[in-house]
């Protein structure tokens, strides 16, 4: 009558998991573990991997103790193995044969068309005729190999990464503000500030863990959420401040303008800045009446908030992510909040800051090593002694380093559409889908006479559209390290192997560059490792230094290492987990070791409503459960289930009234430049006039307005006219 053995008595019958694990089902009790840092956003979660006999990671847990996240996960870190068991994981290089199908090749082969095609390209249109565009989501080693193999190894120019959708402003305004793309924070200060403000970002559904070390904080602090939407943090914050859209510059003058006039002000910080009576002269045009209609706000709100984010003798930290950073005008915009840290003593100390959250795993990584729009180990292409540096660090010659800058990504794209750029090469990312304007890239497509991307997944955006495809290993099949927001390297570790043929990026780029026949410029880049060395010492006496890093073992052992962390520190070592902020010593990185205070009037809105196009659409990050293009968590089971599988869009009720909208119902959402089908979902979240697109699903970036930040080229995701109307059904 009774069965005690099967599969679900398998399941259900626990075991001691050991490792700290509890209980587990005896199919996933592991015999060893290890450590990984997420691969999905910059948090930099450490995640504990359970491995099997073989070293096979069949299950994993957060990491209890880890100073970024103290055992916690969100729901895409804790179902990060899902992706690398779907079904179409690319496993063999896939070649366009002349009939327009993608037919499977042999690594030789691919490796042959590869250089004989981009060498042809290369001789008859010059070595500005190709450019790669690449990814925040690899390893720090995997991009710096890229951009140095690309330049100095292949003789190209031109090369960005996806960084410049996700923190180009952030870097900007950093390097223009401190001398340095250098974020000053660590995560501690969400825990000890007194009063939080929030501009452009939704950490409850973006950061999950971050606004969880907001949630520890035990000051009772004001948590101020500046953002058009009532987001999930703006309903979880003490103040929810419902700007109008792009009003974030004038809002954060007339802040400045009041503490300036009211004396409120820290003349020690003052004194370590550079422009501070440009500033006040400048300010004197930005009023809270003078601004009241462009923000939406009465005087008297101006005024009080002013009073909250400069009250003596209270930490005052104000965080930034993609609502800024996605910005016709987001560097000036950072550098605002810079302006308001520096003039009121607000940084350098706990619980201060002017912060920029980051957004993909490994964006910092890219920005001081890819070898994009900066020279690798936080150097710059333009200057001789940084050249010379580096060639001699990597034992190559120094006329293999170009002193010219490289185009940005739009620039890229711009010139591919002009003709110019004739071979393209995509990695690890997916601008098909996720490039402002997207359906450009279409016709952009038919100028291009080779394309390329190196991706785990065939059935990307991009990937459909290649000429060939070389299968990459994900997270999960490959080491490296990652460098997460408050500026923490972590490694990650290979608990799988790729399927099929599938290289890690490292490998395939060594085989490039031996087809290529540059190999011997990369023969001490046996391994990640090995590179991590390399790259390391490129960083002595950068602001970035991290040359006190023995390897990766140590990495490990202390709990992750935040930069920078050079060898001559002495007695001063940091503690295992201990977490460290910047310029507490009142001293940047400029010539002069003052910060300087930036700023220029506010831009009008690149596109406005008008008659035909009457709402202003937003986007943003949908749910914790999503990522980016969806091209891996659209691939686990659990995280679907989390999300709406149709787009939707999120339309007040008294539009939805007007337009005879319920919930539900299917709308055409057109812009200027395209439509697309959404279902509608009432949310009084958003105001009249305002629409709100998750920005997961593919059509959604046919809509957005193709303008850029003129310090960052940084695209503007955030706001741009469309029509919305009621699909009718057929019959």
């Amino acid at each position: 009558m009774k069965q005690h053995s099967g599969p679900l008595t398998a399941d259900l019958v626990l075991e001691p998991g050991q490792f700290g694990l509890g209980k587990v089902p005896k199919r996933l009790k592991p015999a060893f573990t290890t450590t990984s840092i997420c691969g999905y956003c910059a948090t930099g979660c450490q995640l504990k991997l359970h491995l099997d006999e073989e070293g096979r990671a069949i299950n994993l847990s957060p990491q209890a103790g880890y100073p970024v996240n103290l055992g916690m996960a969100c729901p895409k870190g804790w179902q990060a193995l899902d992706p690398l068991d779907s079904a179409d994981r690319a496993t063999v290089p896939l070649l366009r044969d002349p009939d327009g199908k993608m037919v499977p090749v042999s690594w030789a082969e691919a490796l042959e068309t590869f250089t004989t095609r981009m060498k042809a390209i290369k001789e008859q249109h010059g070595r500005d005729a190709v450019a790669f565009l690449s990814t925040g989501q690899i390893p720090f080693e995997e991009m710096s190999l890229l951009g140095c193999l690309f330049k100095f190894g292949m003789g190209f120019l031109h090369g960005d990464a996806n960084t410049r959708q996700c923190m180009a402003t952030a870097v900007t305004a950093y390097k223009q503000s401190f001398g340095f793309d250098a974020p000053p924070y660590t995560y501690a200060d969400f825990e000890e500030s007194d009063v939080l403000v929030f501009i452009g970002s939704n950490l409850c559904i973006a950061h999950p863990i971050l606004w969880q070390r907001v949630m520890r904080n035990k000051r009772n602090p004001k948590i101020i959420v500046i953002d058009p939407r009532a987001t999930e943090t703006a309903q979880a914050a003490t103040q929810h401040i419902a700007l109008k859209p792009k009003g974030d510059l004038a809002l954060l003058y007339a802040l400045a303008h009041c503490i300036i006039r009211d004396g409120r002000t820290d003349a020690e910080s003052i004194a370590r800045t550079e422009g501070f009576e440009e500033l006040a002269a400048f300010l004197q045009d930005y009023s809270p009446a003078a601004v009241a209609e462009r923000t939406g706000m009465s005087v008297e709100e101006i005024e009080a908030l002013a009073h909250t984010v400069s009250e003596p003798g209270k930490r005052v930290s104000w965080w930034w992510t993609m609502g800024v950073n996605q910005s016709y005008e987001g560097v000036r915009t950072a550098q605002a909040m810079i302006n308001l840290a520096l003039i009121t003593g607000n940084i350098g100390k706990p619980g201060t800051g002017a912060n920029s959250i980051t957004g993909q795993c490994n964006a910092m990584g890219s920005r001081l090593f890819s070898n994009t729009t900066s020279l690798t180990g936080g150097h710059e292409f333009a200057y001789a002694e940084h050249r010379e540096k580096v060639a001699a660090g990597l034992g190559i010659p120094v006329e293999s380093i170009p002193s010219e800058a490289s185009m940005a990504y739009d620039q890229i794209l711009a010139a591919a559409e002009e003709g110019k750029i004739k071979g393209l090469w995509i990695i690890a990312t997916n601008p098909f889908h996720s490039w402002i304007d997207s359906g450009r890239l279409e016709a952009l497509r038919e100028k291009l006479e080779f394309l390329v991307v190196q991706d785990m997944y065939h059935s990307t955006e991009s990937a459909r559209a290649a000429d060939l495809v070389l299968p990459a290993a994900g997270w999960g099949e490959k080491d490296g390290c990652f460098i997460n927001s408050e500026r923490r390297i972590g490694t990650l570790k290979k608990v799988r192997q790729a399927p099929g043929i599938a290289l890690s990026d490292f490998r395939i780029l060594r085989l490039i560059a031996n087809a290529w026949g540059c190999g011997e410029m990369f023969a001490k880049w046996t391994d990640p490792e090995a590179a991590f060395r390399l790259l390391r010492d490129l960083t002595k006496d950068r602001p970035c230094d991290i040359t006190g890093i023995e390897g990766y073992e140590m990495i490990d052992r202390m709990g992750g290492i935040q930069w920078p962390f050079p060898a001559d520190r002495g007695e001063d070592r940091p503690a295992p987990g201990e977490e460290r902020r910047l310029f507490s010593d009142g001293i940047y990185y400029t010539p002069s070791g003052k910060a300087k205070l930036l700023f220029s009037p506010p831009a009008e809105l690149p596109e406005d409503t008008d008659s035909a196009y009457p709402y202003l659409l937003l986007t943003g990050r949908g749910t914790s459960s999503q990522w980016h293009t969806q091209s891996r968590t659209g691939k686990s089971d659990i995280l679907r289930k989390l999300y709406p599988q149709e787009a939707y869009i999120e339309v007040n009720p008294a539009d939805a009234a007007r337009l005879g909208l319920k919930e539900h119902d299917p709308v055409q959402v057109s812009s200027r430049r395209g439509e697309m089908q959404a279902f509608v979902y009432l949310a009084p979240t958003v105001k009249p006039g305002q629409l709100f697109l998750p920005m997961h699903y593919p059509e959604v970036n046919r809509l957005t307005h193709p303008s850029f930040d003129p310090h960052s080229r940084q695209p503007n995701y955030k706001a741009c006219a469309v029509a919305l109307k009621k699909v009718r059904p057929h019959g």
